[in-house]
Parts: C-alpha cells; structure tokens; sequence
C-alpha cells in the first residue's frame, strides 16, 4: 500500500447491521395484530416480486422519476430494514479504527432513513460522513459512488479502505478506484474463490490488525 491509509468506508447491511426477522416474519407481525392470519412464506414471496419489480421500474429509489426513498419504499412496504441488530463485532471494530485515528465513512446502497437507523443503533457517532445511492444519485458497484465518498474525506483511493459483504458491490467495486478493498466472509462462502486470502476477512474483529500493518 503506498503511503499511509487515512480513511475506511464501510458497508452497513449484512455488515454493520443484520435485519432481525425476514420480511414475512415482520409483516405477518404486524398483520397478526390487524386481525389477519398470513403465512410468512407467502409474505416473503410477495415481498420479493414486488421488490424485483420497483427495482427494475424505479431503479435507485426512483430518484430520476422525481420520486425519493420514503415515496420508492411506500411501493414495496414500509421499514422492511428499520428493525435492525447490531452484530458483535460491529461496535468494537468500529471504536478500535477510531483509535487509530481513522475517518471513517459509510458507503451503501440504502436511502435517507439511513441516518436515523445508525443513529438508532448507536452507531452514528463513530462516522464522520455518510454517502447513499439516493444522496449520490448512483448505486453500487458504480464506482461514482465511492469517488463521491472519496472527495468528503478528502484522500486518495491508495490511502482509503473498504470492507462490505458482497463481492461485486463491495470488493471489486471499490478495487476498481484504487481503493483497497476487503471482503467480509462471516459464512466461509468465499474460501474457494480468486480472493487473497490477505483480503478476506472472517469477522470485523479482524479488520483493525488488517488496516494497521499499513499505518507503521
């Protein structure tokens, strides 16, 4: 890595934070309440052709259609991810890359009610920015994403890292700047793959010793 890393951007979902029931369970909750008797199998699968269907309708919360996050979300359903858990290892992960004197930033496909969900969770101080694709009128794995990112903290892609979940979104995306990118694998799923093994990651309990090689 050439010259001192400064910067860590990170993914949330299925990084950070894990939605606590699946759709269907959530929904069927709530329905229950309501007086309705629903299958969570059903729900779900109803969630996800909706989902699929606003997705290639209204692609990026339909920001170019003139719509915004709440307005994309009421087509699908309401807080489907409001209802989050901090996984065990976020919290830690996060305070020891603060000690490191790291600016830390959020990077991910999610809208506006991002804030106020990390700042739910407790999370929210710990970073001194956040970029979504609604704010950023791109998505992952569109590098403009993280060029955005790149310029609120204002260092080079050779002095940032990033760590997310998911290979393409996450890994190469970010790798396509530059930037160095690791691949959080918390199921193994990635062992047999072409990725380093020096770039993956089991649990954020990791990631600290990872980045700290490159600051000495």
């Amino acid at each position: 890595m050439r010259g001192s890393l400064q910067c860590v951007l990170w993914d949330v979902k299925d990084t950070l934070l894990k939605v606590r029931m699946s759709v269907g369970q959530q929904y069927c909750k709530e329905a229950h309440r309501a007086g309705l008797d629903l299958r969570p199998s059903e729900v779900d699968v109803a969630f996800r052709q909706a989902y699929q269907h606003c997705s290639r309708r209204y692609p990026n919360y339909g920001i170019t259609q003139g719509m915004d996050g709440q307005a994309w979300w009421m087509k699908v359903v309401r807080d489907t991810f409001s209802r989050c858990k901090v996984f065990p290892d976020s919290q830690k992960a996060l305070e020891c890359c603060s000690s490191l004197g790291l600016t830390l930033g959020v990077v991910s496909n999610f809208d506006r009610r991002l804030e106020g969900i990390l700042r739910g969770c407790g999370l929210l101080p710990h970073f001194n920015f956040l970029v979504t694709s609604e704010e950023a009128g791109v998505a992952k794995p569109d590098p403009a994403i993280f060029e955005q990112a790149l310029q609120k903290c204002g260092v080079a892609a050779s002095n940032t890292a990033h760590i997310g979940d998911h290979y393409l979104l996450d890994y190469l995306s970010s790798r396509s700047l530059g930037i160095h990118g690791y691949i959080l694998d918390r199921h193994n799923k990635y062992t047999n793959s072409d990725i380093p093994s020096e770039h993956r990651i089991g649990s954020l309990d990791e990631l600290p010793l990872r980045l700290q090689q490159f600051m000495d």
